[in-house]
């Protein structure tokens, strides 16, 4: 391998030093990006093993049965968080901070080291759960995740519209860092890192909290809509907490066994070779960006016959 450019870290995500093939590294993430997209199949993932997965652990059918009051309304938020662990998004999540894993030398070091990013990604993210949730309590039978019109012309509905500028947004937000991680572009983290050097990972939190605002996902759906009718503000908030939590528990308790059980093995492979911790970052942010950006505009286009984009079969 061709030795790599030398750096200058500005942020938890751009590192010492970049890839010498840099621009390779970028084309085929984008590829992988449009290729998840193309692939991907809600059905297998929401219906398959998310609804399976609730309906095993609720021991009911998780769609199909109304949420019997408050208490209820938590369980649920919880395990349906679980029953949706493994989003493309969740992954690029946790890939972004995987060359984080394993710095410290004793176990208990590197468990507590992987214990602190987690601890500062719930910074960010409750607090949008929170705010949101209180807002869906509030006014949420206004909003358009609570609508279940069909548009009968074919056209897309308001709840599919707020799903594509939420998750276009994130997306765009992850290629951005992506670039900035292969310092093709100028780090956007630089200046409030300097002051407050766990931003990035708060910034992670709020993404991850920022799924819910744009989630079409039936079982989602169902708990937003619940939520919505008791116009309980702090059910809303501590109802959407809970279920950010439940989505993130599985990667969490991942990234801790690995980082435990092998750290230091993977500590050792990122740094035998400079650029390494830049390629799996910036391919983690890139990948997922591009999937989440073209699979919830471009693709949701194509489906609404606004514009052509390919099928696959399974998919039909």
């Amino acid at each position: 391998m061709a030795p790599a450019l030398s750096s200058r870290k500005t942020s938890l995500f751009v590192p010492d030093s970049f890839p010498r093939r840099r621009g390779l590294i970028v084309l085929l993430s984008l590829i992988g990006g449009l290729f998840l997209a193309y692939a991907w199949s809600a059905k297998l993932v929401d219906d398959e093993i998310g609804f399976n997965t609730a309906d095993t652990i609720l021991g009911h059918n998780a769609a199909a049965t109304p949420i019997g009051g408050m208490a209820a309304g938590v369980v649920f938020a919880f395990v349906t968080g679980l029953a949706g662990s493994f989003t493309a998004c969740n992954i690029a999540v946790f890939g972004a901070v995987g060359p984080l894993v394993g710095q410290s030398q004793s176990r208990r070091a590197r468990f507590l080291h992987t214990v602190k990013p987690l601890g500062w990604m719930a910074v960010g993210m409750i607090p949008v759960d929170v705010v949101y949730g209180m807002i869906v309590g509030m006014v949420g039978t206004h909003m358009p995740q609570f609508s279940n019109v069909v548009n009968p012309a074919g056209g897309i509905t308001p709840r599919i519209i707020q799903a594509m500028i939420t998750f276009g947004c994130i997306g765009t937000m992850m290629i951005v860092l992506g670039l900035a991680a292969m310092g093709l572009i100028k780090d956007p983290l630089a200046a409030i890192s300097r002051r407050f050097p766990h931003s990035p990972l708060i910034l992670m939190g709020a993404l991850a909290g920022a799924f819910l605002i744009g989630r079409p996902y039936p079982l989602f759906r169902n708990l937003f809509r619940h939520a919505a009718t008791t116009h309980n503000p702090l059910y809303g908030a501590m109802a959407f907490s809970v279920q950010s939590i439940g989505n993130i528990l599985v990667m969490s308790l991942l990234f801790i066994a690995l980082s435990y059980g092998a750290g230091e093995r993977i500590q050792r492979w990122l740094t035998s070779k400079p650029g390494r911790g830049a390629t799996l970052t910036a391919s983690a942010f890139l990948v997922t960006g591009v999937f989440t950006l073209v699979y919830w505009t471009v693709r949701i286009l194509g489906r609404f016959d606004y514009l052509w984009f390919p099928t696959a079969p399974w998919n039909n």
